[in-house]
């Protein structure tokens, strides 16, 4: 569980700083891009803007213009004074038909795509550039310097098609469609202080037609060493995180190697301790015949411990078993550990009840593995126990396609929950039930890599407050 947390800690920072260092591409492509377009044609737009404010210096919008301007202005500008006074409404709707004919005229005798080709190829500039010509501002002066504005940007004007009116103003000439502040050549405002004059505004917009796709090819190399960059980084990420799991794997392998020593080599060790102190006990030596089987016991426990030693390895990595298969009479095997475990608990309160409905099954298996998984399991009963008399029952039944083995205890028992985690790794149930419940949380994990090594199966039935019953299910054949 905590090796899943670790892992999953790293994987949300590595995710996490992934994310900041895209975030910060995005930026500096974004700003770099920015700066790129603002500059983008910054040197023909300066060509561009001295040759058209050169040909309008003594005119208006575009030469000849100031013509068609001031016969429409100062036509009607006697009337539009005296309206201004009178009616605001009357004066509007003058002044939206004068501008009507004023930008309807300049529309239809304007000269700016001759004029535009003569500077475009009098400065050998590029051929594939368009441009749009804006009226932004027109405003009447009637007595001294104060204007009144008969169009702008921000007043539609009813008499005039929506197709030339643009968020800049009204569009006199030109092919450019995207009208934009980056490629605003010219800005011009022409005004004069007398009264009953005009006030106008007019603008020069000039753009290749492929700006934004200029643009993005001018940022190709720093675009493919951005995308590079963050290639790499997913490689050190990946690389890192794998040297890291397996350096992780290394260390689990050496702590499981010390939690495997301290687990497995205490039950054979306190067996061989208890039968010596047996031995040392004037009634046992009194009685020869009861000799031998202590003997027998440290014999087994000793061969159990050179075992452990030769397969220490197999129990940290515990991935396979390398398993040294024997057949063996079951019940015969079960009565050995049975007798083994009760004379290393030295509790009194401790029953332990063995029924065999077949003394004949034979059954394929290796000797240290199943008595390490039976070890396992008595221990969970009698260590989650709080009962005054804590009960084993082992029930060896045979069957016709399997043999069955039944460890029943009356112990705390275990919710469903619990059931689902008994099996992993270091996981120990937390019962406020049971006191000094001390462990390292493997038993029950080597228990069910050693049934699963074997092919056979392991269901567990538990009831809270009434037990657990663990069933191995051993296939035949």
């Amino acid at each position: 569980m905590k090796h899943w947390k670790s892992i999953m800690i790293y994987r949300v920072i590595a995710i996490i700083s992934f994310l900041i260092l895209l975030i910060v591409q995005y930026f500096l492509i974004f700003n770099t891009y920015n700066l790129k377009n603002e500059r983008y044609f910054i040197a023909a737009r300066d060509i561009l803007n001295d040759a058209y404010t050169r040909s309008v210096t003594n005119d208006k919008v575009y030469p000849g213009a100031q013509k068609i301007i001031d016969k429409y202005i100062y036509n009607n500008i006697s009337n539009l004074n005296a309206l201004s006074a009178q009616s605001s409404k009357k004066f509007e709707d003058l002044g939206n038909k004068v501008c009507d004919s004023i930008f309807t005229q300049l529309r239809l005798n304007s000269n700016m795509d001759s004029l535009f080709t003569q500077i475009i190829q009098q400065n050998k500039l590029g051929n594939d550039l368009q441009y749009s010509l804006i009226v932004t501002y027109l405003g009447l002066n009637f007595s001294g310097n104060n204007y009144i504005t008969i169009f702008s940007p921000n007043n539609k004007n009813p008499y005039l098609t929506q197709k030339i009116q643009t968020a800049f103003g009204v569009k006199i000439d030109g092919k450019l469609k995207n009208i934009n502040a980056q490629n605003l050549t010219t800005s011009l405002y022409v005004s004069s202080p007398a009264n009953n004059s005009y006030k106008i505004g007019f603008a020069f917009f000039v753009d290749t037609p492929h700006r934004y796709i200029a643009v993005f090819k001018q940022m190709l190399p720093m675009l493919f060493l951005s995308v590079f960059s963050i290639l790499l980084v997913i490689l050190i990420y990946f690389f890192t995180f794998k040297n890291w799991l397996k350096q992780k794997k290394l260390a689990d392998m050496h702590s499981d190697f010390v939690n495997s020593i301290t687990h497995e080599f205490h039950t054979p060790l306190a067996t061989i301790m208890i039968a010596n102190k047996n031995l040392q006990t004037e009634k046992i030596i009194a009685h020869r015949e009861n000799i031998l089987p202590l003997t027998k016991i440290i014999e087994r426990q000793s061969q159990r411990l050179k075992t452990l030693f030769a397969r220490v390895l197999d129990i940290t990595t515990m991935n396979q078993f390398t398993l040294n298969k024997k057949e063996v009479l079951i019940g015969d095997l079960l009565d050995e550990i049975l007798l083994d475990y009760r004379l290393m608990v030295s509790e009194t309160n401790i029953e332990f009840v063995f029924s065999k409905n077949d003394n004949h099954t034979k059954i394929l298996l290796d000797r240290f593995w199943f008595t390490t998984m039976l070890f396992n399991i008595f221990e969970n009963g009698i260590k989650y126990n709080n009962s005054s008399i804590k009960k084993i029952e082992v029930n060896l039944s045979d069957h016709k396609d399997i043999t069955e083995i039944r460890v029943k205890d009356n112990g705390v028992g275990m919710p469903n929950d619990t059931i689902k985690h008994i099996f992993e790794k270091f996981y120990r149930e937390t019962n406020p039930q049971v006191k000094d419940a001390n462990g390292l949380g493997l038993g029950l994990f080597y228990t069910r890599q050693g049934i699963h090594a074997h092919g056979w199966r392991l269901k567990v039935e538990s009831k809270e407050k009434e037990g657990s019953t663990f069933i191995i299910i051993i296939p035949k054949g």
